[in-house]
């Protein structure tokens, strides 16, 4: 009889190809996922997967054996949100994903006060660039900054964050005037990469300076700010993180970068699961109540012209 942990160990490597990444995801050894396919393997008679210098690639019978596990799966998935969706009580898991930056500087220092609350009530916060998915249960709630491409989710506008161009006077000294006129040419900039949440500030760089040399991508909003703050070059910042970074100053540019929606998303079949919608009412009740830090009007005080000092 086949033993569904065998196929979820199987789907895991299916999905990413190699041992490493399916035990990351599964939270085991990469012995104990090759062992599970090899029990699967065995107790079919048959092999699934190819091993590959690029990863393991699905044969003719694993592609099979992965569309009807998908569809088992999802089955499972929708029968555990029929079923949790039931639970009336103010207590279990709840996981919450993120952007690094939001984790850390947004929900992680409010959820002290979530737990004097609701003390039954764990958070499994998840900080991840790309996009977990709901439906799967990778996670119960989302919080993000620009539109899902998943279905079947409930999204609500709950914030916004501003950005600004920043660097630090050692390396407006050293590379020179910004002529944006120009398009700020010998100067380097820090990006974001094309799957962050971040693509559209990125974008506004990129085009606004459209002669400089990108030195540095990253997924990270962290390690642009640090990039930045030692000198690595120009950076489009959220306000709330380069406006406290003592050693960076804002710039000022002749078009403001775009700002960001902070998005609250959850699934439709978990949205009134009690402890989840606590969760969700915390979440939106603290990135409202930061809603001046996060869309400040004013300057500060280092801030100078585009043409550098």
């Amino acid at each position: 009889m086949l033993d569904w942990d065998d196929l979820r160990f199987f789907l895991a490597l299916a999905r990413h190809g190699t041992l490493s990444s399916a035990a990351k995801v599964l939270h085991v050894s990469q012995s104990t996922v090759g062992r599970r396919l090899n029990s699967l393997e065995a107790t079919l008679a048959v092999r699934l997967l190819n091993r590959t210098p690029e990863g393991y690639v699905p044969t003719l019978a694993g592609k099979e054996v992965r569309r009807k596990a998908e569809s088992l799966e999802a089955e499972a998935i929708a029968l555990e949100r029929d079923v949790t969706g039931r639970d009336t009580r103010l207590r279990g898991l709840v996981r919450v994903t993120c952007a690094e930056t939001i984790a850390a500087h947004l929900l992680a220092p409010s959820f002290a006060r979530l737990h004097a609350g609701h003390p039954d009530i764990m958070i499994e916060l998840i900080p991840n660039p790309r996009e977990l998915s709901l439906a799967m249960r990778e996670a119960d709630i989302s919080v993000r900054m620009r539109q899902p491409e998943q279905h079947d989710l409930v999204v609500r506008r709950i914030g916004g964050i501003a950005f600004g161009l920043y660097a630090t006077a050692g390396y407006i000294r050293e590379r020179g005037e910004l002529n944006f006129d120009d398009g700020c040419p010998d100067h380097h900039l820090i990006t974001q990469m094309e799957d962050s949440q971040e693509m559209t500030q990125s974008a506004w760089l990129t085009e606004m300076a459209p002669m400089s040399r990108v030195v540095l991508q990253t997924s990270s909003h962290e390690a642009a700010v640090l990039a930045a703050a030692n000198g690595g070059g120009l950076a489009c910042l959220a306000r709330f993180r380069g406006d406290e970074e003592s050693r960076l100053m804002r710039i000022e540019v002749p078009t403001e970068p775009p700002r960001a929606d902070i998005l609250l998303l959850v699934h439709k079949d978990n949205r009134d699961t009690p402890r989840i919608r606590t969760v969700l009412t915390h979440i939106s009740e603290s990135i409202q109540a930061l809603g001046q830090a996060l869309q400040p009007s004013g300057k500060k005080e280092e801030d100078v012209s585009g043409v550098g000092a």
